[in-house]
């Protein structure tokens, strides 16, 4: 590469989903864009192997994906609606259901495994003349100047950008070397993952229960398995994943109560620490943290890459904003706007989770049964449920233009 050819105007290091949404959200606006990442999205896999990281995407990031021209890509990779969510407490023995249908929606929204999110988003930069990936690469140092953010890779290279982004993940370099501290506590929790088999249909239903120890929570799958999501004590967490398999099926089937009839195979289990995180920060002069980067939350309600795919989106209307007012992309005028956009609502949506999860986490007699009680009023005060139903499928709030809902769109949520 020539000296020219590492200067760009916009520089996003992390190029899994938010990092490479963003990435495409710049495309065709006369910016040069490079993507520093460490490693190439996975292009092929096993037929009917599943990945162990799947997420939930609500209707707000199904707006932004194809709108990005990357949602038909994803559904024919393998993307499962779910139509339906039941929750239940096990110690109050509370409950409550959604139905998109009370909605007039088809669906409350899709589980879609990570890497292929990840890949369709990759293909779509690929076929852009505007877009450098630098892939594999390793980030060395980094510099804030009035003019510039300067980036060293480990290769010997220095990159220079208008903007730099951090989509680099919850131990974020761009974060940590830009000076910006966070804030936040590790949960004596870890999440335990997995593909099962299962001998009723799952209805294309999520089912959740709340256990003293942490939620665990079926998410369907295509094929007709489910993807667990298992949030326990680290002591618990050990406990199980040091459990063969006969005796892990044992104890999920009493932990989901049998609500989808005996378990079958169980796929490889892994597990990951679970944490809160809020960077004091997500805006210097030239620099930007969007997604875990700038903040982590608790996987009970699936929301994580929900809120990254808005913080790219509200990233790119204020890069929208600023281009059409011929301001500086990579001064405060613009930055402010995304961090005013997009910190109060995550900073919410963290409490809310981090609530949840200490009010659910326990046995206390007096809480359980107050919890238990709440869940079954709100699942019968239907208007408030409603209005649950449509926060989380990313209707409501002052959203950026690329998550908002079209003419077509407007009719049903009115509906």
């Amino acid at each position: 590469m020539t000296e020219r050819d590492l200067r760009f105007d916009i520089l996003v290091v992390g190029g899994g989903m938010v990092g490479a949404a963003l990435a495409c959200a710049c495309v065709g606006k006369g910016w040069r864009i490079a993507l520093v990442e460490a490693q190439a999205p996975q292009r092929s896999w096993p037929s009917g192997e599943v990945d162990l990281r799947v997420s939930a995407l609500n209707r707000a990031s199904q707006r932004i994906l194809e709108r990005l021209g990357v949602w038909d890509r994803i559904t024919r990779l393998g993307a499962s609606p779910y139509r339906e969510m039941h929750v239940w407490d096990a110690v109050g023995g509370g409950s409550i259901h959604f139905d998109s249908a009370e909605l007039g929606e088809p669906d409350l929204g899709h589980i879609v495994e990570n890497r292929v999110t990840q890949l369709a988003l990759w293909e779509r930069l690929e076929r852009s003349e505007e877009v450098t990936l630098l892939c594999p690469s390793a980030v060395g140092a980094i510099e804030l100047t009035t003019d510039a953010a300067l980036l060293d890779l480990k290769d010997g290279r220095r990159i220079s950008a208008r903007l730099l982004v951090g989509a680099d993940g919850r131990d974020s370099r761009v974060r940590s070397r830009a000076g910006i501290a966070s804030r936040g506590w590790l949960y004596d929790q870890q999440a335990i993952v997995a593909n099962v088999q299962i001998r009723e249909w799952h209805r294309e239903t999520a089912w959740q229960r709340f256990l003293p120890t942490g939620p665990l929570a079926f998410l369907p799958l295509r094929d007709g398995r489910c993807a667990i999501v298992w949030s326990a004590t680290e002591f618990r967490a050990q406990e199980l994943l040091g459990l063969e398999e006969a005796g892990f099926r044992s104890e999920l089937e009493a932990a989901i109560e049998g609500r989808l009839g005996p378990i079958g195979d169980i796929g490889p289990r892994a597990a990951f620490g679970l944490q809160l995180q809020h960077a004091e920060h997500y805006v210097k002069p030239r620099l930007a943290l969007i997604g875990d980067a700038a903040h982590a939350v608790h996987p009970l309600a699936g929301q994580g890459v929900n809120l990254g795919l808005l913080d790219a989106a509200a990233l790119t209307a204020a890069l929208d904003e600023a281009r059409d007012r011929r301001r500086d992309i990579g001064g405060l005028w613009a930055l402010r706007r995304y961090e005013r956009a997009r910190r109060g609502d995550n900073l919410l949506m963290l409490a809310a989770m981090d609530g949840f999860k200490r009010m659910f986490s326990n046995a206390v007699p007096p809480l359980a049964v107050l919890r238990s009680m709440g869940l079954s009023l709100v699942d019968r005060l239907v208007p408030i449920k409603h209005l649950f139903m449509q926060h989380a499928l990313g209707a409501g709030g002052d959203l950026p233009p690329l998550a908002r809902p079209g003419l077509s769109d407007i009719g049903k949520l009115s509906g």
